[in-house]
């Protein structure tokens, strides 16, 4: 890791280039604003390509997409109906508020800092990022939630071993966003994205294609996500880190006044000889029973799952594509940091009653006010983005035209990475963007070749690498919120310059992957390879 002589360097042309990227990004207003202003514009875009009639067919489907318009009456009538729901429904409401109250009772009872100095007391500094990188990109596992658990629990990892925590915060956010699609274990998104495969194949009827499945792309994820966790760990070692060293932005959490930490707050809580220092009998206790209770509770969880008519099952008796079970993550990650986090506070006396539990989730929940205020408008914003069927026309549009544009080989498939990948930034389900675009691409590719799983595994490098970088990915308000706390006249230009070194390795090694797959014909998953026939 850098040392304070490197505050001295001049800055390199990486430095210079993402200064002016920061600096251009910082020039948007506040988050509030922004999104107050991209409301409106989407509004007033709306409302005159429904003037003018626009619609969009997405292929496969009979019943074309018209544009809707905000400031029409059916637009207002929309708008002074739902504007509560917009807000309160807020898919990422649901997700960080709960995974909050339970992380704060883990948190505030000190059963992280124990866990972080008993894991990594003794563990070597520099495997830290690479640590980091790879359990962000598998964290997938966890969906959504992993961008809500794996960011601060890696600035923790990163405070107790004397680095950085501001270069662990921002590594496990971009690991576990641009490496979102990938992982080494088959996941639901996995089978969603199958799914959607297979479907949009009945388009060409008669053809001999090998059919899509959770694994189809298993081998090819496997490799990917090794890859690319080491490729997050050398960006945070090499890159991220000592650019934040060199900028001089303090170690330590800013307090809520915005005001630096005194001496003796800084040193209970930044101090790394401490973070790394023995734990205490009662300390070691606590984490005992804590690990017996996750045990205890794990042990609950298969019992109540794996029964043959457990209700966790879907209706045909399994839990992919989806299931109940699929649907209870939230849930779970909420009940494994509650249980472990009350265990030790028990144990060790820092949660002596109910009342003590309130205090520790009303502190978790005070640290995201802000998230909850903006929350406000960035849900009404991408409920008309989604309502008004701008999202559709854009995907479907940027479709037709690389379709259009005569390429073949591997350079059309390099032209639909890189559709999906600006798409991406306007559309941030995975999901429905692969619904739109698989029902355009795998018939087309099929058509020169291509088995529909290959044709699928391209999608995943466009449908993750950009997501880190746009406004429209509501967990970068999240985010924002963690990095003000070191960082306190951060902005979006701020993040967009910290994730840029991530964005573009992830999107070169990980396309030189599906090349080599490419060429060497390598299979992609148990039985389905790149060309058919």
């Amino acid at each position: 890791m850098s040392d304070t002589s490197a505050l001295q360097r001049k800055p390199g042309v990486t430095d210079r280039l993402l200064n002016k990227v920061e600096w251009a990004g910082n020039k948007l207003p506040e988050p509030f604003m922004l999104f107050l202003i991209l409301f409106a514009i989407t509004g007033v875009v709306s409302t005159a390509m429904a003037a003018a009639d626009i619609t969009v067919t997405v292929p496969g489907t009979d019943e074309p997409t018209v544009i809707k318009g905000l400031f029409t009456g059916e637009g207002m009538t929309w708008l002074t109906t739902n504007l509560g729901a917009n807000y309160v429904g807020f898919p990422p409401l649901a997700t960080v508020l709960p995974i909050l109250l339970a992380i704060g009772i883990a948190q505030h009872s000190g059963l992280l800092g124990a866990a972080i100095r008993k894991l990594f007391g003794t563990s070597p500094a520099w495997a830290l990022p690479y640590v980091v990188g790879f359990v962000g990109v598998i964290s997938s596992i966890m969906a959504d939630s992993a961008f809500v658990v794996v960011p601060p629990l890696a600035a923790l990892v990163f405070k107790a071993a004397g680095r950085h925590p501001m270069a662990g915060l921002l590594g496990g956010f971009a690991a576990a966003g641009a490496g979102y699609s990938t992982n080494i274990v088959p996941t639901s998104l996995d089978a969603l994205f199958a799914g959607i495969t297979t479907s949009v194949m009945g388009a060409l009827p008669g053809y001999d294609f090998t059919p899509v499945n959770p694994v189809s792309n298993w081998f090819f994820n496997i490799v990917a996500s090794i890859i690319l966790g080491v490729v997050a760990g050398l960006v945070i070692d090499k890159l991220v880190e000592p650019r934040i060293v060199r900028m001089g932005i303090s170690r330590d959490e800013i307090s809520a006044d915005g005001e630096e930490p005194d001496a003796a707050g800084a040193a209970d809580t930044t101090d790394a000889e401490h973070m790394r220092a023995k734990l205490t009998p009662a300390e070691n206790k606590g984490l005992l029973i804590a690990v017996l209770s996750a045990v205890g509770l794990t042990a609950a969880f298969l019992v109540s799952f794996l029964l043959p008519d457990s209700p966790w099952r879907n209706e045909e008796g399994g839990f992919l594509p989806t299931s109940p079970l699929l649907s209870s993550i939230v849930f779970i990650v909420v009940a494994y940091f509650t249980v472990v986090g009350i265990a030790y506070g028990v144990v060790v006396g820092s949660l002596r009653s109910s009342r003590d539990a309130v205090r520790m989730m009303s502190d978790a929940i005070k640290e995201m006010l802000p998230f909850v205020v903006l929350a406000f408008i960035l849900g009404n914003f991408i409920a008309l983005f989604n309502w008004s069927g701008i999202g559709t026309w854009i995907a479907v549009t940027g479709a037709a035209g690389l379709e259009a544009s005569g390429l073949d080989g591997f350079a059309a498939i390099l032209g639909f990475i890189l559709l999906a990948s600006v798409l991406n930034l306007f559309i941030i389900s995975g999901s429905g963007m692969w619904a739109i675009m698989g029902a355009v691409f795998v018939p087309m590719f099929a058509l020169i070749g291509y088995e529909p799983a290959f044709t699928q595994a391209a999608f995943r490098v466009g449908d993750s690498a950009t997501q880190v970088i746009t406004p429209m990915n509501p967990y970068m308000i999240v985010l924002l919120g963690m990095v003000r706390k070191y960082e306190p006249s951060a902005g979006f230009g701020t993040l967009m310059a910290r994730m840029l070194p991530f964005v573009i390795p992830f999107w070169v090694i990980w396309t030189l992957i599906l090349a080599v797959f490419f060429v060497l014909d390598l299979p992609l998953g148990p039985g389905n390879g790149i060309f058919m026939g």
